[in-house]
C-alpha cells in the first residue's frame, strides 16, 4: 500500500547485529508461544500492529482500524494499537530498532518484495504446521499467493494478506477515436499507439516519474521479459544492455515521443491516477484494482477498462529465448509475526481474523485489493472487470527471494530519481544513464556479495 522511495539502508551489513540480538531477546523473553489460543485469553492485552499508511484512502483506512479493532476485541478481550509507516525505510528501522530491544510491533504487514529483506534479518516467526493451523490451515489461501512468503516452502514467514496484480487501465473511448481497435500487446507497440493518442490537450500515457513505488517495476518488468532478472545467483545484472534498454523506453515515452504530461515528472502514481480519471491520458500502466474506486467515480467511469499491461520487452516483437511472460510482479502484502513478541497467540488469532472470509470481503470492497483467502476469491470469479486481474496473477512473476533484493531496488529506483532533473530538461544523455546504471549495479552487487 505504500508508494514510498525505499531509501538507502545497511540492510544486510546489519542482519548479523540482528540475529544476535534476536538470538537474545528471545532466550530472554520466553513467553508467548506461535500456536494459536483460546478465544478470550486477551482480556486487558495490547496487540501492536505495525501496516502502511493508505494515503489513496486515508479515512477508510482509519474507519477500517476502528471496525476491525472492535471485531477482534469481541473477540478476544484485546485492544489493537495501530502505528503506520510512510516508506520502507521506516519500516526496516522500525525491525531493526524493536528486535534490538525487544519490544516493538507484535505483527508487521510487509510489502511482497520486502518480504525477502526482512526474512534476512531473521527477526519474523517461520511458519510451521502449528502456526499455518493457528490462522486456519495454508489451504485457506489462493496458491499463488504464497509464491514470495519465503526462500523456500520450509521456510516461510510471509503469511498473504492482500494481492495486488499490475495491469494497464485504458480509455476506451480515447482509443476508438484514433482508430486503434486493441489496446497494446508489446511495450514498442504502446508507444507507437501513445504517440497517436497525445492530442488535443491529451497524452497518450499517465506516468509517475516521481513515484517511489513505480518506476523501477517499469525497468524489472521489461528486463526479465528480455531474459534479464537483475539478480541472477550470486551475480547482479544492473548494468545488463536490456535494462538500458528498459530505461531508455521508460525515458523516451516523455523525452522523445513526447506521449507523457511534462508535469508527471514531478507526479506520484495518485496524481497519474487523477489525470486518467480526468480523461487527461489514453493509457494508465502500472495501476491495480485498488484504482477502480477512483475510477467508478470519475468522469470515465463508463469509458475505461483494464488489460494486461506489454509483455513482449522493447525492441521485439515476440518474447525472445530465457524471456519470462510477466504480466507484473508478484504484488501484495504479508503479515509476519515478531519472533521476539509476547503475544504471539493473540497474533495468530488475528492473522486468521485478517484473512479469513469476511474481512476479506470487506477489505476488497473498501480498498480493491484482492482477496488471497480461496473462498473469497472463487466468490469473485464471475465478475468480468476482474478476469484480467485473474490473468494478470496468473502470470506474475516473483522478484528474486534475496536479503540483498532490497538494496537492489532502491538502485533501480534511484536510476529514476537521479534523472529527474535531465528529465525537467527535456533528456537523459547516454552517457548519464550509463553512469547511473553502473552506480546502480555497484550498489546491488555489494548487496548480493553480503547476502547469505
Amino acid at each position: 500500500m505504500v508508494h514510498t522511495t525505499m531509501r538507502s539502508v545497511a540492510v544486510l551489513g546489519s542482519v548479523g547485529l540482528v540475529a544476535v540480538a534476536l538470538a537474545a531477546c528471545s532466550s530472554s523473553n520466553s513467553g508467548g508461544s506461535s500456536s494459536g489460543g483460546d478465544t478470550n485469553s486477551g482480556a486487558g492485552k495490547t496487540l501492536n500492529v505495525y501496516i502502511g499508511n493508505n494515503t489513496q484512502f486515508p479515512a477508510e483506512q482509519k474507519a477500517w482500524f476502528d471496525s476491525t479493532s472492535a471485531k477482534f476485541k469481541a473477540q478476544t478481550g484485546a485492544t489493537v494499537a495501530w502505528e503506520t509507516f510512510a516508506s520502507a525505510n521506516d519500516e526496516l528501522t522500525k525491525i531493526q530498532t524493536s528486535v534490538v530491544s525487544g519490544q516493538g510491533p507484535d505483527v508487521y504487514s510487509l510489502g511482497t518484495t520486502f518480504t525477502p529483506t526482512a526474512y534476512a534479518t531473521g527477526a519474523f516467526v517461520k511458519l510451521g504446521d502449528k502456526e499455518w493451523t493457528a490462522v486456519g490451515g495454508k489451504d485457506k489461501f489462493v496458491p499463488a499467493t504464497l509464491g514470495i512468503s519465503g526462500p523456500d516452502p520450509n521456510n516461510l514467514v510471509g503469511i498473504p494478506f492482500a494481492s495486488r496484480p499490475f495491469v494497464m487501465a485504458y480509455n476506451k473511448d480515447l482509443l476508438k477515436a484514433a482508430g486503434i481497435d486493441k489496446p497494446a500487446t508489446t511495450w514498442d507497440e504502446l508507444g507507437a499507439q501513445a504517440k497517436k493518442l497525445t492530442t488535443g490537450g491529451n497524452y497518450g500515457l499517465a506516468i509517475a516519474y516521481k513515484d517511489g513505488f513505480d518506476p523501477w517495476k517499469f525497468a524489472w518488468g521489461m528486463s526479465i521479459q528480455a531474459g534479464n532478472p537483475i539478480i541472477d545467483g550470486k551475480t547482479a545484472k544492473i548494468d545488463d544492455p536490456t535494462t538500458k534498454k528498459a530505461y531508455d523506453t521508460y525515458f523516451g515515452w516523455l523525452t522523445k515521443d513526447k506521449a507523457v504530461d511534462p508535469a508527471s515528472i514531478g507526479w506520484s502514481n495518485t496524481q497519474a491516477l487523477a489525470a486518467f480519471a480526468a480523461g487527461k491520458a489514453a493509457y494508465f500502466p502500472m495501476t491495480t484494482y485498488t484504482s477502480a474506486p477512483t475510477l467508478d467515480k470519475s468522469a470515465i467511469k463508463d469509458k475505461y477498462a483494464y488489460t494486461l499491461m506489454p509483455t513482449i520487452p522493447p525492441g521485439a516483437t515476440s518474447l525472445p529465448a530465457g524471456g519470462k511472460e510477466a504480466a507484473s510482479i508478484l504484488s501484495g502484502d504479508n503479515v509476519v509475526v515478531a519472533d521476539y513478541s509476547q503475544n504471539k497467540d493473540l497474533a495468530f488469532q488475528f492473522v486468521k481474523m485478517l484473512t479469513d472470509p469476511d474481512i476479506q470481503a470487506e477489505y476488497f470492497k473498501i480498498f480493491g485489493n484482492l482477496p488471497v483467502n480461496a473462498q473469497s476469491a472463487a466468490a469473485l470469479k464471475s465478475d468480468p472487470k476482474l478476469t484480467v486481474f485473474t490473468d494478470a496473477s496468473a502470470k506474475s512473476v516473483a522478484t528474486p527471494f534475496t536479503g540483498a533484493w532490497g538494496d537492489t531496488q532502491l538502485a533501480l529506483t534511484n536510476v529514476v530519481v537521479q534523472s529527474i532533473p535531465d528529465l525537467s530538461k527535456g533528456s537523459v544523455s547516454d552517457a548519464d544513464l550509463s553512469a547511473r546504471l553502473a552506480t546502480a549495479q555497484k550498489a546491488a552487487q555489494s548487496a548480493v556479495d553480503r547476502a547469505k
